[in-house]
């Protein structure tokens, strides 16, 4: 799980190279009220979503922009449907990302009473969180780990001859 935890890169682009199908299923989009942990004010824009490889759920992200009006961080939020932020954040040269956190959540967490009734219940997940800027504006983006993140390896290439 440490290095999934601690890659310094896009998870999106490590997930596709460890399966054949990746999707990004949406789960919310909307303006609510961030967690206690991510900040106190009133309600802003979240979206919550499941990376999936092959069909299978690997990974739940919570996503918060820092304000409620956002200008072109906001837009692009808004309408990034299925595709994952990662495509945005680590494709565009004007992002900065902050340092990561690690949390091993438990069931008092609100995050994973989310997670576990998406995808089944654990004792703990384990997540990390950073902030990303872009200008005067940024987004928190928590990602969530699934158990089953661990046993993904490369596919295997599938040769285009015979044996």
């Amino acid at each position: 799980m440490r290095r999934w935890l601690t890659e310094p890169d896009s998870l999106t682009a490590r997930c596709q190279r460890h399966c054949r199908q990746f999707r990004v299923r949406v789960v919310f989009q909307g303006r609510c009220r961030p967690l206690a942990d991510e900040a106190l004010r009133a309600q802003l824009p979240v979206r919550e979503v499941l990376l999936e490889c092959d069909g299978v759920p690997v990974i739940f992200a919570h996503s918060v922009l820092s304000q409620t009006r956002s200008g072109r961080l906001g837009r692009w939020f808004a309408n990034l449907g299925g595709r994952s932020l990662g495509s945005l954040l680590f494709t565009h040269p004007g992002f900065r990302r902050g340092p990561i956190e690690f949390l091993r959540i438990d069931r008092h967490h609100p995050l994973h009473r989310r997670v576990a009734a998406l995808v089944g219940d654990a004792p703990a997940f384990w997540a990390r969180r950073s902030r990303h800027v872009l200008g005067s504006g940024s987004v928190l983006v928590t990602e969530v780990f699934l158990p089953v993140i661990t046993s993904l390896r490369r596919p295997v290439a599938v040769s285009a001859g015979g044996n």
